[in-house]
């Protein structure tokens, strides 16, 4: 499995598109304008002896905005049960892109991390196991 070549920009994009992150805060404050980042899906790498994926959802701070901690903090939580984020349908859809050679045995949203003033991120891990 080439896990670069399968998870590309593209293919993130198709997976988590711009919309879902409009959508997200229209239903959370009934105008899309309200929210503070924009999320985006990114592929962190393959740990190919424990058969682990990981991909990171990127908060990235909207111009005039505040990417606060304390905003982001309880964010996995609320991802894990969000339909609209629906972490649930990204891993069967992240899973679908591997052909059926392997299918998700768990997956887990860690703490959000701050890489940067303007970007929180939440790491998302997908373990695998061969079918």
């Amino acid at each position: 499995m080439q896990p670069e070549q399968i998870f590309t920009p593209t293919a993130l994009a198709a997976l988590f598109p711009p919309e879902r992150t409009n959508a997200f805060f229209e239903a959370l404050f009934g105008d899309a304008d309200e929210g503070a980042f924009d999320i985006s899906l990114s592929f962190e790498g393959y740990d190919a002896q424990n058969q682990w994926l990981s991909f990171v959802l990127n908060l990235h701070q909207r111009p005039g905005r505040c990417l606060a901690c304390n905003l982001t903090q309880g964010l996995p939580e609320v991802f894990k049960r969000h339909p609209i984020i629906n972490i649930r349908g990204l891993v069967e859809a992240i899973t679908g892109l591997l052909d059926g050679n392997m299918v998700c045995e768990e997956w887990q949203l860690e703490r959000t991390l701050q890489k940067a003033r303007s970007l929180h991120c939440i790491p998302l891990r997908i373990k695998l196991k061969s079918v």
